[in-house]
This record gives structure tokens, sequence and C-alpha cells, in this order.
């Protein structure tokens, strides 16, 4: 027999106020070991255990690599770096982002299933577009408990959402309500039935997440070459299938959601008319000044021509500056909630 005693947790917007409404309901006996993914910007610095330990009677702590985890204690991945679950340990790595960010639920839920199969409980809390979704298919592919914040309470229901969409969660439950549930799931015994067969596509996700060389382990194995580049390395996407979920990933390890790609892709093209508009303005304004320092030397037909491709210049900077005012970075969620056309 053995223990649902590894807990794994992915928030991001909104996700503080969610956590610490977990936590607080957790008392000093618990027997499970917590593992936290919260979305946060790479240049701050996190301040999120010192929060938790306000809050909560059990021992709240940023994850250091190669560790040993212990139950009744919470691991916080830093920020800029992944979370991973290892058997008797954690690892913190710097593995190619995943959905857009680093740290990745999706990381933290692939590596903690594959080590501990049906002892894990994945609980995907609220947060924008949809990472935690293929991690909790994973966690559910094998044995696990999957978890989520009801959606129509929480702050950001995206995350949720596109979780119960992806697997047949076993429960969607208020904040108020999960601190409980835990403990009650977390008591429960339950038939050992070992590690289930890990399939080659998750162990090589996972050692991607460990910073292995993703060419090197097998990563073209996984899928068929899509149109798509890599917005991050510009790398070729992969095509693969999990479960109902479809994913992308360039050779380098790069990984996507179709929702996290198209919100990065349509970002980019923000970026590249900025960048667009910039030369544009900056050739208008040479042209002018060389057509000004043409006048000056007395070459006025000279300083003409580059006075009329200098006009032609700005027009093309202002149907490029109407484009980028116009332009919106694209998800699922954003689509769903405009209206309708008649």
């Amino acid at each position: 027999m053995s223990k649902r005693d590894i807990i794994v947790i992915g928030a991001s917007a909104g996700g503080m106020e969610a956590l610490k409404k977990l936590v607080a309901q957790l008392p000093d006996n618990f027997l499970g070991a917590l593992f936290i993914v919260w979305h946060i910007s790479p240049e701050c610095r996190s301040l999120l255990p010192e929060i938790l330990a306000r809050l909560c009677p059990l021992p709240v702590v940023h994850a250091t690599d190669s560790e040993a985890h212990k139950p009744g204690h919470i691991y916080v991945a830093p920020p800029d770096h992944h979370l991973i679950v290892e058997q008797g340990l954690v690892r913190v790595t710097r593995g190619p982002k995943e959905n857009r960010f680093r740290p990745s639920v999706d990381v933290l839920f692939r590596s903690a299933a594959r080590a501990y199969g049906q002892r894990v409980i994945g609980v995907v809390l609220t947060g924008a577009l949809d990472d935690g979704a293929a991690g909790l298919e994973a966690v559910k592919q094998q044995g696990g408990i999957a978890m989520v914040q009801d959606p129509f309470e929480a702050l950001y229901p995206s995350m949720p959402i596109s979780a119960m969409k992806a697997v047949a969660v076993d429960y969607c439950v208020p904040i108020t309500k999960l601190g409980s549930l835990l403990v009650s799931l977390t008591n429960e015994t339950v038939e050992d039935l070992g590690v289930l067969p890990v399939s080659d596509q998750m162990e090589i996700e996972v050692g991607i997440a460990r910073e292995d060389n993703a060419l090197q382990h097998g990563i073209m194995t996984l899928g068929e070459p899509s149109p798509y580049t890599c917005p991050e390395c510009h790398g070729v996407l992969l095509q693969l299938k999990q479960g109902k979920l479809l994913r992308f990933r360039c050779h380098t390890g790069h990984a996507y959601s179709p929702n996290a790609l198209l919100a990065e892709l349509t970002k980019s093209i923000e970026d590249t008319l900025w960048s667009t508009l910039r030369g544009i303005e900056e050739s208008e304004m040479l042209m002018s000044h060389i057509a000004q320092h043409l006048h000056e030397a007395n070459d006025g037909d000279t300083a003409e021509l580059f006075l009329q491709k200098a006009n032609d210049a700005k027009r093309r900077a202002d149907l490029v500056r109407q484009a980028v005012m116009s332009h919106e970075i694209l998800s699922t969620e954003k689509l769903s909630s405009e209206p309708k056309s008649p």
C-alpha cells in the first residue's frame, strides 16, 4: 500500500492569493510534500516562500538543486528555473522554456508523474493561457489524481478550464475546500501499483527540462515537422500529439501549446512591426539629412530627389504605424470572449 504524498501545484495570474488561501488550510502534521510553480518574471526576486511561511505551519523554501525532498515541506520553484521532481530529490534547472515560461507547470507535473506515478496529485490553479494542461494529462496517464480550482471562482479561469478540456479531472473545487481535500487524499492508502511504464516521449521531455541535449536524446522522433518556427530560437517546430492535446517542440527543446504559440507569434508580429517602423523612419530622417547637405552644396536637383524619397518613406511609415496600432496579441480566451458577429 502507498500514500498519495506528492502534490504538485501550478498557478499563474492571480496565483498569489490562491496559494495563500490554499496553504493556510494545511495542518502542521500534513503528510505530503508540496511542489509549487508560480509564473513570475525572471527579473523579479521571489518572496513567495516568505509570504506563504507566514500563513502556513509547514516549512516553505525555494528548492535547491539535488536536495532531498521531505514530507510536510513546501518547495517553490525559483525565478527563471524549472522545478523537477525525481525519486527522493528535486532538481532546479534552466532547461528550455515551455509555453513561454521557466518555471513551467507542465515540466513540474510531467517530472512528478514520471517519478511517482499514482502517488501524485496535480493541482491547477488560476492563470492565463494553458500551462499545466499537458502536465495534468501526464499525471492522469501515470495513475495520479487530477484536480483544478473551480474556474468560476478563479481570478483567471483559463488555466483550470484548459486543464479540464485536456483531461477528465477527478476534482473541481473552490480554493477554500482544496486544503481539506488534500489532507483527506494524503491520508488515504491506495494499492501500490508501482510506477506505470513511461513513454519514450515523457522520458525525452523530462530529460530536456533536466538540461539533456534534446537532439541527441531523440527529440526528432517525437513528431512530424510543422510549417511553424519557434518564436524563441526560430527552429522548425515538431508537431506532437499527447492524448487530446496538440503540442509543438523545436529541436533545441522549446515547447508550446497551440494557444501559447498563437500568443507568442502575434506578439512577435508587433515586435516586427515596431522594428519595421523604426527602420523606415530612420531612412526618412537620413534621406532628409542628405537632402539638406546637398542643398548646402548647391546640388538642388539631387536634393529634391532625396526629399521625394523621404516623403515616400514617411507615407510608408504612416501605413506601418496604423498597422501596429491596430494589431492584437491573440489567444483562445481572448477570441472566445469577443462578441460574435450577427
